[in-house]
């Protein structure tokens, strides 16, 4: 048996024990011993805060460059619609199922199979960082965003996270911003014409928001989106509200800051806007970088992704790469092809390897 393939085996062992142990975010303890045990066996030095687990390579070299290996080990929730047992690893036909198998599983052990390929090897002009974060479910602040306060973790050159996409190419990302709207009124008798109706105020904001188009447009990720989500007003029948609440999710394109885009809204809308957070930025990698073209190079295609990941909270260039399909996370019955990992390993390293190698 080769490294590759062993190394492929032990992770497919591995996406086993994690989809038997629950791992919703926040919840990601037991996850997190089980990784540590990975690198206990292997006598691989690691760290670990709260839950989020980090190792570099044997011959890490502070005078080199660093690529970042990221996927993340929480879940959500099993929806209602399961027939099969979320957290007992079933494989059949040549799918594996189970409860974050797909999102993201299956990524972060062919990660994982990745950084061990490349862990002893002296030969290389990069240092290779594995992280395995919590929280990325709920863009929390305790998985990725917290290991990048860490003084000791060495500044990233370029990042490949881990998330289902077909093994094609995510070169850029839409970033996230929530915004939290109120219309203000005047409360009074709904029989009589009286107050100033808080609802019909946020119908005319809201208008706008759906007609709205930012002038400046994309080439990857194409236009700026925005939806209203949320909307909640009134306390009984016969009361105008005085208040109506609604939220806003905005997909931001590289094209304008997060800042920016509030600053927009609140300039067309007579509702109050708050931003919940301007962490969530988009993200992008050049096209003519070494590693989107080592993956052309393979037959990859190249897209932008409307979905947020951890690469939000990263300032450098990352690239979303991983095995499994997008349209498979979060639904009933998740699974990954073992084939797709399988994949996913060989393609990690034949990409990395005309990056990272020395010539």
């Amino acid at each position: 048996m080769t490294l590759q393939q062993q190394l492929t085996q032990d992770a497919i062992t591995l996406l086993k024990q994690l989809i038997a142990t629950q791992s919703f975010s926040r919840e990601e303890q037991q996850t997190g011993d089980i990784l540590e045990e990975f690198f206990r066996e292997r006598t691989i030095p690691f760290r670990r805060k709260i839950n989020n687990i980090w190792a570099r390579n044997k011959h890490f070299n502070p005078a080199l460059p660093t690529v970042l290996l990221n996927s993340h080990h929480d879940t959500v929730k099993p929806n209602p619609s399961w027939t099969l047992n979320p957290f007992e690893p079933l494989v059949k036909d040549g799918k594996l199922f189970g409860l974050g198998s797909n999102d993201a599983g299956g990524c972060l052990v062919s990660l994982l199979a990745t950084f061990c390929y490349f862990y002893h090897r002296s030969d290389l002009s990069f240092n290779v960082l594995f992280v395995a974060s919590a929280e990325e479910e709920i863009s929390g602040v305790n998985g990725l965003e917290l290991l990048l306060k860490e003084n000791d973790l060495p500044e990233i050159s370029f990042a490949i996270v881990g998330e289902p996409t077909e093994m094609h190419l995510a070169i850029a990302e839409k970033g996230l911003m929530v915004v939290d709207c109120t219309a203000h009124g005047k409360a009074g008798h709904a029989a009589r014409e009286e107050g100033d109706n808080a609802i019909y105020k946020a119908l005319r904001d809201i208008t706008w928001i759906q007609q709205y188009e930012f002038p400046k447009v994309s080439p990857v990720l194409g236009k700026m989106k925005m939806s209203v989500t949320i909307i909640n007003a009134g306390k009984q029948h016969n009361v105008v509200p005085d208040t109506c609440s609604f939220t806003i999710d905005c997909r931001v394109t590289e094209q304008y800051s997060l800042e920016e885009t509030l600053d927009t809204i609140r300039q067309n809308i007579e509702s109050d806007a708050q931003a919940r957070s301007i962490r969530l930025k988009p993200s992008s990698i050049p096209l003519e970088h070494p590693i989107v073209q080592a993956g052309i190079q393979l037959g990859r295609t190249t897209y932008g992704s409307p979905t947020t990941s951890d690469q939000a909270v990263l300032d450098c260039q990352s690239l979303k790469l991983g095995p499994g399909h997008s349209g498979r996370s979060h639904t009933a019955d998740e699974f990954i092809y073992l084939s797709e990992i399988e994949e996913g390993i060989d393609l990690y390293i034949k990409m990395l390897g005309e990056v990272i190698i020395a010539r």
